[in-house]
């Protein structure tokens, strides 16, 4: 199957656009800027590779014209050290959404997996002490706790686009369809009836 942008723009105009409405207050604005993220994937579509990461390809170059846009409206400021190390707060309430749901993914995770991670993730153990508690050489247990990772990782990635800051922590997320939508509405509600 070879793509062309016309599909493309009739795939993912609207999901695009809803992910720039939601971080661009002025539609005039939000409309030009999937004007110019389809002027770049017009361009561009032929240089992607592997056909079936076009969506993670789309929402990068759509998140790259937001920042864009933000960096051309204001001075650049430099913040001082202490601030710069400080997440925003939009990004502590991305993550305390996820947080809700991986707790629920771990969960569904294979019993050792499941029990590993929330030895390490959730009560904060070492791999060392997770070791000893489930009678595991260091080794085996650094390994199901790796494991654990890449499953809950693919299991998140499945679920969600992640948007990660160059540090990777998590700085917004966007659900991939309309069952994962109603998951994390119904977790960020969750989220708000703990705060």
């Amino acid at each position: 199957m070879t793509l062309n942008s016309g599909d493309v723009w009739s795939d993912f105009s609207q999901r695009l656009r809803s992910l720039i409405g939601a971080k661009v207050a002025d539609p005039a604005d939000a409309d030009d800027i999937l004007q110019e993220v389809f002027l770049k994937v017009h361009l561009r579509l032929d240089t992607l590779q592997d056909e079936s990461r076009l969506a993670p390809w789309l929402y990068q170059i759509t998140r790259h014209a937001i920042t864009d846009y933000y960096r051309g409206r204001r001075p650049m400021v430099e913040l001082h050290e202490d601030l710069a190390e400080t997440p925003a707060a939009d990004e502590d309430e991305a993550a305390r959404q996820l947080a809700v749901g991986l707790r629920e993914m771990i969960g569904a995770l294979p019993q050792p997996y499941q029990e590993a991670l929330t030895l390490t993730e959730i009560e904060g153990l070492s791999q060392k002490e997770v070791a000893e508690k489930l009678d595991l050489s260091y080794s085996g247990a650094k390994s199901r706790v790796q494991r654990g990772r890449r499953l809950l990782r693919e299991a998140l990635v499945n679920c969600c686009h992640i948007e990660l800051d160059r540090r990777g922590r998590i700085i917004d997320y966007v659900p991939r369809d309309r069952l994962c939508q109603e998951c994390c509405a119904q977790r960020t509600q969750e989220v708000r009836l703990f705060l």
